[in-house]
């Protein structure tokens, strides 16, 4: 495993070098390569002739693009008089008691918005033909307009009951060699607001992503997949094709490297949470991690399948800031790659790491396995010039510990988002910490939350790469039905609909030259005649007594003599990954080296132990165990045990 500084003027780069790093430091034949950046990447040296590679590759740069509005420039096409639906959206307002809060803009801007004179019903019937001007129309406009469109994302009313409209648009704007994103293609669904900012931000996407893609396979030598925000796997053509589906592909792998090596040591309910330079991550798994189509990016819904993720800005690149009433904030704001925290060498603003750094939680010599020191005597001189400059009167250490726990107390907000306030008792499960600053923070999370116990994974600085390794290659389908079911399902015809998914599903893995068969699963979303939203259960005959009981338990009731409605028909395809034997390391011998860290004030003599040093009889705190890639904090009270899985388990005694 290696880890290398991201290069963000072009993440390809410092993917080809962590790679080359890699196989330096590894050169073993047939042996995995596992690489990772701050964006992540991982190449799996594999089992093929001819000794070709295949790259497992997530990625953050559909993501930040979003984040920095730093994607192309979008035509919008739609039904005549609806131009403005994606601005208007559904006037929720996300700060109800805010005067002055404004609404997130579309990614298409109105000067691109486009209104086609053509119409069908909601069962698909054409009551208004697309005539030959029109189409001829919407071709001048699009191609006079200036600046130039990057891509179109085109959404009829109604095309995902018949799409014959938005065909047509796609071949008479064939010609102008611009990236093409149709709903009836991307997302054949009702909601016409949902279903256009969902394709608008793939159009968005598109000339980043395939750019940034081109370049990695350019690079790289071999076959690339790329990670969803499902938590499977893509080819590289159908991510550059459809990248709205990877907007949560970084996370998405760490929450399925979570949950494996939390199986591996008999654990099945966790909360995964993942630290890294920007942001976290946070995610509840009670048993298996489970998709949502329901999420909202950057304030903008998106109705792909996503892993039901939650992210904060606070990470160990977050910048500490004083507001206009003298509160210290800690984020969303990050110092990033370039130029990093002070104690990288060429930072100039306080972040949480270089609070840790001070706080004596981050021995300054083993970071990176010792390839990287940090300058504790920069941050010091750095860090008082700063409060200096804004007048504060705080020492470094009451200034570092206030940056910890306010970071702290963003991170806890978000786990509380995805357990309490979804019903679920933290106190039930167990807190999976990973990411290179995870182990930092989580116990002191732990202990404010409740929870009983923490589990920091072998190579947890790595393990969204790990998680992207143990990955099926998957593939999504969906079909909006709005049929009433009265007391039976309409078997005939959800029968008859599989059947055409599943042959999509066939020559899609067929034309990407997979071999073997895929399997399948259905899924049905539900609801009563009236309701405003579904239910999602598994397809089967048992499905209507499986939606009445997901009702009452989400809502406390149901009603049987009411009628059902049978929305959208979803469909999964997948290939099961390769096994992957992940044996854990070998305990080795070693002596601790000490040091001092601050706790509530107090330096504290505190042990410094390299992980592959804890047995299972364990370590007690206070302690900081180190490895390549991440730091675990064992506070005082704390123990540090390893489990026969290789993963530490650390409980308040």
């Amino acid at each position: 495993m290696a880890k290398v500084f991201s290069t963000p003027a072009d993440p390809s780069q410092g993917i080809a070098g962590s790679i080359a790093q890699a196989c330096q430091s590894q050169a073993v034949a047939k042996s995995q390569s596992v690489a990772r950046s701050q964006d992540v990447a991982k190449q799996e040296s594999a089992e093929k002739p001819r000794g070709a590679t295949l790259l497992l590759h997530g990625t953050t740069v559909g993501t930040n693009a979003i984040l920095q509005r730093r994607g192309g420039r979008v035509a919008f096409v739609t039904t005549a008089g609806f131009e403005d639906s994606i601005e208007i959206g559904r006037q929720a307002r996300p700060k109800l008691y805010d005067f002055f809060f404004d609404a997130v803009k579309p990614l298409a801007p109105q000067e691109l918005r486009f209104g086609v004179k053509e119409r069908c019903d909601k069962d698909g019937n054409v009551l208004l033909p697309l005539a030959a001007k029109e189409l001829r129309w919407l071709r001048r406009k699009i191609a006079a307009a200036r600046p130039r469109a990057d891509a179109v994302a085109v959404s009829l009313l109604f095309s995902f009951a018949n799409p014959v409209h938005e065909q047509a648009i796609e071949g008479a704007l064939a010609g102008l060699k611009l990236p093409i994103s149709a709903s009836h293609r991307i997302l054949p669904e009702f909601r016409e607001y949902e279903r256009a900012s969902t394709v608008v931000m793939n159009a968005y996407l598109q000339t980043v992503m395939e750019t940034y893609l081109r370049r990695l396979g350019e690079r790289v030598r071999g076959r690339i997949l790329v990670m969803q925000s499902s938590g499977g796997l893509t080819s590289l053509e159908t991510a550059a094709r459809e990248p709205v589906r990877t907007v949560l592909s970084g996370p998405a792998g760490g929450v399925v490297g979570a949950a494996a090596m939390a199986r591996q040591s008999g654990i099945r309910r966790i909360i995964s949470f993942d630290m890294g330079g920007t942001s976290t991550d946070v995610c509840l798994v009670d048993g298996a991690p489970v998709t949502t189509n329901e999420a909202e990016v950057a304030g903008l819904p998106v109705r792909v399948p996503m892993l039901n993720i939650h992210t904060v800005g606070a990470g160990g690149g977050s910048l500490a800031r004083f507001d206009a009433g003298g509160a210290l904030r800690v984020g969303p704001e990050s110092a990033g790659a370039d130029p990093g925290p002070i104690c990288y060498g060429r930072g100039v603003e306080p972040t949480v790491t270089d609070a840790n750094l001070l706080l004596g939680r981050l021995p300054a010599g083993r970071f990176l396995g010792g390839a990287l020191r940090l300058d504790a005597e920069r941050t010091k001189r750095r860090m008082q010039a700063w409060l200096r400059g804004r007048k504060q009167d705080l020492s470094l250490t009451a200034f570092a510990e206030g940056v910890v726990r306010v970071a702290n107390a963003t991170m806890e907000k978000a786990i509380r988002l995805v357990s309490i306030e979804k019903g679920h008792d933290p106190r039930e499960f167990t807190l999976v910490a990973f990411g290179g600053a995870g182990g930092l923070h989580a116990c002191e999370l732990a202990q404010a939350l409740e929870v009983p116990r923490v589990l920091v994974p072998r190579m947890p600085g790595a393990l969204s790469a790990i998680g992207i390794l143990l990955s099926d290659t998957v593939k999504d389908y969906s079909r909006s039905l709005l049929i009433p079911c009265r007391q039976k399902l309409p078997l005939p015809r959800i029968t008859e609909e599989l059947r055409r998914l599943r042959a999509g599903a066939l020559a899609d893995f067929k034309r990407e030259g997979w071999k073997g068969q895929p399997r399948f699963a259905a899924r049905l979303d539900l609801r009563y005649v009236g309701q405003g939203f579904e239910i999602a259960v598994p397809f089967s005959s048992d499905a209507l007594e499986a939606f009445h009981r997901e009702h009452t338990r989400l809502y406390g009731h149901s009603s049987r003599t009411r009628d059902v409605e049978l929305v959208t028909l979803r469909l999964r395809a997948w290939l099961p990954a390769p096994k992957v034997n992940l044996r854990p390391e070998k305990i080795r011998r070693g002596k601790a080296e000490w040091t001092q860290t601050i706790f509530g004030g107090k330096r504290t003599r505190t042990a410094v132990v390299e992980r592959e040093t804890v047995s299972a009889r364990g370590v007690m705190g206070p302690a900081i165990l180190t490895e390549y890639g991440a730091t675990t904090l064992v506070p005082p009270g704390w123990r540090a045990r390893r489990d026969p899985a290789g993963n530490l388990l650390m409980t308040n005694i």
